[in-house]
């Protein structure tokens, strides 16, 4: 798979660790950005992201800054993206497999190294259960997308 990795600022301190894990994984890492620790904001860079996925330049994502709520809610509002901020092993899987997320939002002041690898390595391990329940959660979500309720 193409993952596609973007931060702020206060995620730069695990982007490396993110891309050589992805790496370690037998995966491609697309580098999206920053390249140095100055400040930048968090919305470009969940745009980025997101806009590789949705231009098919990317299979998933990973976005990181500071608590990695930030980039989760920027990243929410482009149509066809599923992010969520994930801290816990189980959640980095069991959002892919039951939800369908394409892009795992970590917070680079919240984990460490250690937290980070076994994070991405959970996520990029996992495959969405496209059947009965799961399906059919993941289309009513959908639904509500293409309603675009609160946008006019």
């Amino acid at each position: 798979m193409r993952i596609a990795v973007s931060c702020d600022h206060a995620g730069y301190i695990l982007k490396d660790t993110v891309i050589q894990t992805i790496l370690e994984a037998g995966h491609e890492p697309l580098d999206l950005g920053p390249y140095t620790a100055e400040r930048v904001d968090f919305p470009d860079s969940a745009e980025l992201v997101g806009k590789a996925i949705l231009d098919g330049k990317a299979d998933r994502g990973i976005l990181i800054c500071g608590s990695g709520i930030g980039v989760c809610i920027a990243a929410n509002k482009m149509k066809g993206i599923y992010a969520s901020v994930c801290h816990d092993v189980y959640s980095a899987h069991q959002g892919v497999e039951h939800d369908n997320m394409n892009i795992l939002c970590l917070g680079g002041q919240i984990i460490g190294v250690q937290v980070a690898k076994e994070l991405v390595r959970a996520y990029l391990g996992a495959e969405f259960m496209d059947h009965g329940n799961y399906q059919r959660r993941f289309g009513k979500i959908q639904k509500i997308e293409e309603k675009g309720i609160g946008s006019s």
